[in-house]
């Protein structure tokens, strides 16, 4: 049987329901967003006249969350036009509209009786077929449909998205003990490819995989701080990017999520099993639950583990000591064990097999974690690559447990906790004895999706900063391999060797990566040492040498795609402007932003805003003309980055033809597709044209505009300089308007203002206060 998912229904708008029914629709699928009908009156709706009859009344709590989800402040949905797509209604007017909705997902109050009779008031309004879900992170999916019919049991799934939907990976379903295994397919599937997301399938037990074991290790460690009696700021530490774990490590991360939600999910687990000794695993201190019954819940209540005040130094981090029951200065105790972990080549090795007390600590805190993990399977999950997944996508984890338990040495480890009366789960012990010393290997790596290191892909051509790889069918990707993807000149020889070997031999080139980020833009390290050494032939010869690249990228012969995530910065940005169709991931932030380096983009970026902004206007008078080339020059004098990859459309960074991916995963097979779509259809390289160009007279009516801004304080006298540089590139130097001018012209421009800024001192100020701060400097 088929599925489609064509429109969906998110019944309940609250934080989670409205952020969910934003992601979906930034998906490109329509979503009824309805919640229940206000009991009473607000003060502003009274002074209105209005009535509990009024629709706009019967709708105000859907129209809240959507109100919510739009506002560009708010980050939770890629474009704020998407939310015209949002059609909001309430419980008790519009059901209805379910008998038109694929997907139905209940979104209300964690309640096993509320969600058991909503159900019944769902079967009422849906079609036979449509797929029902309760999203929900921790409440039996089995008990909510108990007394429903078969049918409905058979298209009944949980689905839990970690909040917020738009940025959390991590996407649980949870079939039910008659869900079809069709369904559960087409989920596994839409979740990922459609909705971007790391799908991982949980069994119907208590929280779940992400919540039951991630629960777990932060229980574990605060029960272990109190066994050696260390400090908030200390467990910090030790549980942050030493452990493989975010920087938030275990306290700061319990601020984020809230100390009362925590508890919750916890008395969550031992409400609902029956082991007493897995129960006191769970236990939240006495000074956690006086927190809690105070008020001091996290971030929500601006006080909780770690609180923020202002003094006439600034604002001062204090945090929670539990032995004064007051908050400290926040004191950071210098760790031994973690320089030592964090300079060797395996940290988790140095980290759990140290002799200092910390580390005693560190593989207590790791040992607990993967032995309770491994008793889990098969009770929450089948695969114990599940329950990785889940705490790399669900909670940030640089790797999962039995990954971690690789990096240590399984045979190793393992021999140590039987050392220490530790009971080993059977099928670890059966792995071991059938000689199975890892959990993965490179098997284990094999994915559905184009993995550009995979060794299956030939290696064309490798000089250590960027690669070519055959990723199939006659289609060549350029890698970059470089410390943050940054454009070097090594990789600028191959984006010249990659143009040339796909022109000779294959039908066409990816340009790609599946690291971090897509890429930082250039090496600023350089730029700046030749700029302080004064070697203005060596930086013309660089910036010379990029825009050539650029300039081949663009009149290949055969079609380029570039497939940029991520950070896609300056020099990135250009490389991905110069190609002739784009795949950008959802969340690929993208912008020219040399301005905060003291630069202006030299690469072809400022060109390629330049064309994009006239390319498309025909016959137009030169006001209007300047309207669109103004929005070109805000965007490179402000460094504005684009919010997503639809923004990044918005700002003329990509085209509206251009493609955005929903999953980072399946990023390079689209730009391989579209790489093959275009050459199969009889692509036509690019040929050059001229661009017309305002002159001397429309660079005054942008300095008109410098001026206003630095008069109000907008902008700094530097950035006012800067500016005026890039108005001088975007209307074609010193001619006359409506003259038409050749690109090479434009780049030449590009070069001198580059050039020229690399001698100025206040710029070397900027390149030194981001390259030492990693923030840019307003001088």
């Amino acid at each position: 049987m088929d599925f489609n998912i064509n429109k969906v229904a998110v019944l309940g708008a609250g934080v989670m329901g409205a952020g969910i029914a934003a992601h979906i629709v930034g998906a490109g699928i329509p979503v009824c967003l309805l919640d229940i009908v206000p009991r009473e009156l607000t003060e502003k709706e009274k002074a209105k006249g209005l009535t509990l009859d009024s629709p706009v009344v019967r709708n105000r709590f859907a129209q809240a969350g959507k109100d919510r989800v739009t506002n560009p402040k708010n980050r939770a949905i890629y474009d704020e036009a998407f939310g015209d797509m949002i059609e909001v209604g309430n419980f008790s007017d519009n059901m209805d509209v379910l008998k038109d909705c694929d997907w139905i997902i209940e979104v209300i109050v964690e309640n096993l009786e509320v969600k058991k009779n909503f159900m019944k008031q769902i079967n009422k309004y849906r079609r036979l077929g449509s797929i029902v879900s309760s999203n929900t992170s921790g409440v039996s999916i089995n008990k909510i449909v108990g007394d429903m019919p078969l049918e409905f049991r058979q298209h009944f799934l949980g689905t839990h998205f970690f909040n917020p939907p738009r940025y959390m990976k991590l996407f649980e379903l949870i079939p039910g003990e008659h869900t079809l295994p069709e369904i559960v397919d087409f989920m596994t599937e839409f979740g990922t490819k459609k909705l971007g997301k790391g799908v991982v399938l949980a069994k119907d037990t208590p929280n779940f995989v992400g919540n039951r074991i991630g629960t777990y290790a932060i229980a574990n460690t605060i029960q272990l701080m109190e066994k050696y009696r260390y400090d908030i700021p200390k467990v910090d530490q030790l549980t942050g990017n030493v452990m493989g774990r975010p920087k938030s490590a275990t306290f700061r991360t319990l601020d984020m999520v809230g100390l009362d939600i925590f508890h919750h999910v916890a008395e969550n687990v031992i409400n609902n099993i029956d082991d007493e000794a897995e129960k006191s695993e769970f236990n939240v201190p006495k000074f956690v639950v006086d927190l809690i019954e105070n008020g001091q819940l996290g971030d929500k209540t601006k006080q909780g583990f770690y609180k923020k005040i202002k003094t006439e130094r600034g604002k001062e981090i204090l945090v929670w000591d539990r032995q004064k029951k007051e908050y400290v200065a926040l004191v950071k105790e210098k760790l031994e064990a973690i320089n030592e972990a964090l300079k060797s080549s395996n940290k988790y090795e140095t980290l759990v097999y140290g002799k200092r007390e910390e580390n005693k600590f560190a593989w207590e805190a790791i040992k607990n974690v993967l032995l309770y993990s491994a008793r889990k399977i098969p009770e929450i999950t089948d695969n114990y690559k599940e329950i990785d997944n889940a705490m790399m996508w669900g909670f940030n984890w640089e790797l999962g447990p039995f990954a971690i338990w690789d990096a240590i040495g399984l045979k190793k480890s393992v021999s140590r906790m039987k050392k220490e009366g530790e009971v080993i789960p059977e099928w670890i012990e059966e792995r071991l004895a059938a000689n199975k010393v890892k959990f993965y290997d490179e098997v284990d790596f094999e994915t559905p999706y184009i993995t550009i290191s995979s060794p299956k892909n030939n290696i064309v051509k490798d000089n250590g900063h960027a690669a070519l790889v055959d990723i199939g069918d006659d289609v060549l990707c350029l890698q970059f391999k470089t410390k943050g993807n940054t454009i070097t000149d090594e990789v600028m020889d191959m984006i010249y060797d990659a143009v040339e070997e796909v022109q000779k031999n294959y039908k066409g080139l990816v340009i790609g990566n599946q690291s971090k980020n897509f890429s930082a833009g250039a090496n600023l390290m350089l730029v700046g040492k030749l700029a302080s050494d004064k070697k203005w032939n060596e930086l013309e010869d660089m910036v010379n040498k990029f825009q050539r690249a650029n300039m081949a990228i663009k009149y290949c012969k055969k079609p380029v795609v570039v497939a940029p995530y991520g950070m896609t910065l300056g020099g990135g940005a250009e490389i991905t402007m110069h190609s002739h169709f784009v795949s950008a991931h959802a969340e690929t932030y993208m912008g020219l932003v040399e301005v905060g380096v003291g630069l202006v983009p030299a690469g072809g970026g400022t060109k390629e805003l330049l064309v994009r902004s006239i390319e498309n206007l025909g016959k137009v008078n030169n006001g209007e003309m300047l309207s669109h080339i103004k929005k070109a020059w805000k965007n490179i004098a402000t460094a504005k980055v684009s919010s997503s990859g639809y923004d990044a459309i918005k700002n003329g960074y990509m085209r509206k033809c251009d493609n955005v991916v929903m999953s980072k995963e399946y990023l390079i097979d689209e730009a391989k597709a579209k790489v093959l779509y275009l050459a199969e259809s009889g692509f036509r390289p690019l040929q050059k044209n001229t661009i017309k160009v305002l002159g001397t007279s429309g660079k005054a009516s942008l300095q008109y505009v410098i001026d206003f801004m630095l008069k109000g304080g907008f902008i700094s006298e530097y950035d006012a300089y800067i500016a005026d540089k890039v108005a001088h590139i975007l209307t074609g130097g010193e001619v006359p308007a409506g003259i038409d001018v050749t690109e090479e012209q434009i780049l030449e421009l590009e070069k001198e203002a580059f050039v020229s800024l690399c001698g100025e001192e206040k710029t070397l100020q900027r390149i030194g206060h981001m390259l030492n701060k990693g923030r840019p400097l307003r001088n």
